[in-house]
């Protein structure tokens, strides 16, 4: 309930801003962006910039501010740590409305859907596109926009999360990201001849021979319910939303299907979640007491990796040896995998010139190679450029990827080795609650007791196109 009031009260707050404008440009914003004549006239401004990023990132970002500006010193950029995500899309949701808005921030998709309704996001087709060329302090130039070049060495999956809003216009770029990953254990694997599954077919099986094995095991934990029953529908290519029109389409024959499928693994005892576990998975894959139950894969946050190894023994040896793989696939000859992390995003000012600004930090940052190679080492997520792989320090650090100290590293390079599969959901004004509802309706169908399982599943995804279309 406290969360329906929220998410209420944050859509009040956001069309009280749409009607009575409050300074912010919002009431005079044109469908995209007008560049300016000349682009950047060199004027002094100073460009806030809200994020999550913990001292070691605010460390490298500072670095990077300080390269910028011997570029743009006119440009000031202060940058300020807002809690969690959800802390910078509140926060930002309240100033909105007295024209209090950063400059730029870290965002998700559903919270860009969510600015949008004041029309607070500054669009980035003409900016991108623009052919002004500005001539930096220390005397070489830059065109204003990007080239073919910088556009088609961006991650595609991750590129196009920015036009995901149903208008086909283009909102954010991508700063770093994240996907799921599937760990095992590779020790365990290899000493019962197991194989690395590619489907979910070869999943089930091999979780009912390592139940086989080790009768008192979970073999698997999934950390994300959202994420698993989203993925399910990218993957068969059923209906999950849509940003036009009828906004939610989960609840179809063939997700019941799958659904059901699942509650009837859970039921086995070939698996567990997050919610259902009460904490990250993790803690059951890593878990060395054999006294209580362990499992021997873990699907989870490529981000988290270092989460997923086990405590150094007594004798300074990991238990086991950590394996990381691409999540099981409906098809693995068209794998997806989701697309996670911050974006950035710009907010509309009465100056245009803060505008511009803004567009070419985030340029710089999102395009420069040695930034996105320094700040994924320290951050534990994937750089969102093609070339970074070949950049030396990162090239470096992926050929250190072992099973072990360097895991963050393993995990990292499995990620840009499938850098085809990535996709993103339509954002709108309420995919964060059908995402929400989602992962409900799966764990209420994976552990309820009941002797009609297809009622119970149809009357999950009924109450949960419900609460979605209360809360629009």
């Amino acid at each position: 309930m406290k969360k329906r009031i929220l998410s209420m009260l944050l859509v009040l707050v956001m069309a009280v801003s749409m009607l009575a404008g409050c300074g912010t440009g919002s009431g005079n914003a044109t469908a995209n962006f007008d560049v300016p004549e000349g682009g950047y006239d060199g004027s002094e401004v100073t460009i806030t910039f809200y994020h999550t990023m913990g001292q070691n990132l605010r460390d490298v970002l500072d670095l990077y501010i300080a390269e910028f500006n011997k570029l743009y010193p006119n440009i000031h950029i202060v940058h300020e740590q807002v809690g969690s995500y959800d802390d910078v899309r509140e926060q930002i949701a309240t100033q909105i409305t007295t024209g209090a808005q950063p400059n730029i921030a870290y965002c998700y998709p559903d919270h860009v859907a969510m600015y949008n309704i004041s029309k607070a996001v500054v669009t980035l087709d003409n900016l991108i596109a623009s052919e002004e060329v500005v001539t930096r302090a220390d005397g070489t130039t830059e065109t204003l926009g990007l080239t073919k070049e910088q556009i088609d060495d961006f991650i595609a999956g991750y590129y196009n999360e920015g036009k995901e809003f149903g208008d086909d216009l283009m909102y954010t770029l991508p700063l770093s990201k994240s996907t799921e990953v599937l760990y095992y254990n590779k020790t365990f694997f290899e000493e019962n001849n197991l194989s690395v599954p590619k489907t979910w077919d070869e999943l089930e099986a091999l979780c009912k021979k390592i139940k086989e094995i080790d009768p008192t095991s979970i073999p698997l934990g999934y950390d994300s319910e959202a994420n698993w029953f989203i993925t399910m529908c990218e993957q068969l290519g059923t209906d999950y939303t849509s940003a036009t029109g009828d906004h939610y389409l989960f609840d179809n024959e063939e997700n019941h299907a799958f659904v059901k499928e699942f509650r009837e693994w859970y039921q086995s005892g070939l698996l567990t979640t997050q919610t259902l576990y009460g904490a990250y998975t993790s803690g059951l894959f890593t878990n060395s007491d054999p006294s209580s139950a362990t499992s021997y894969m873990s699907i989870g946050s490529s981000a988290g990796a270092t989460h997923q190894r086990p405590a150094k023994g007594e004798d300074g040896n990991y238990p086991f040896e950590v394996g990381i793989a691409t999540i099981p696939q409906a098809d693995p000859e068209n794998p997806k995998v989701i697309s996670q992390g911050p974006s950035l995003c710009i907010f509309q000012k009465e100056n245009p010139q803060e505008v511009i600004a803004s567009w070419l930090f985030v340029k710089f940052l999102t395009t420069n190679v040695d930034f996105q190679a320094e700040f994924s080492s320290a951050s534990g997520y994937v750089p969102v450029l093609k070339s970074v792989a070949e950049h030396e320090g990162y090239k470096a650090f992926l050929d250190s990827a072992d099973g072990g100290d360097n895991i963050a590293a393993l995990s990292a390079k499995i990620c840009m080795e499938q850098e085809e599969a990535y996709y993103t959901s339509p954002a709108f004004n309420g995919s964060s609650t059908a995402r929400d509802e989602v992962g409900a309706l799966l764990t209420k169908c994976l552990s309820a007791e009941t002797s009609d399982v297809d009622a119970l599943i149809k009357e999950a995804f009924a109450d949960a196109i419900d609460e979605c279309e209360y809360n629009e």
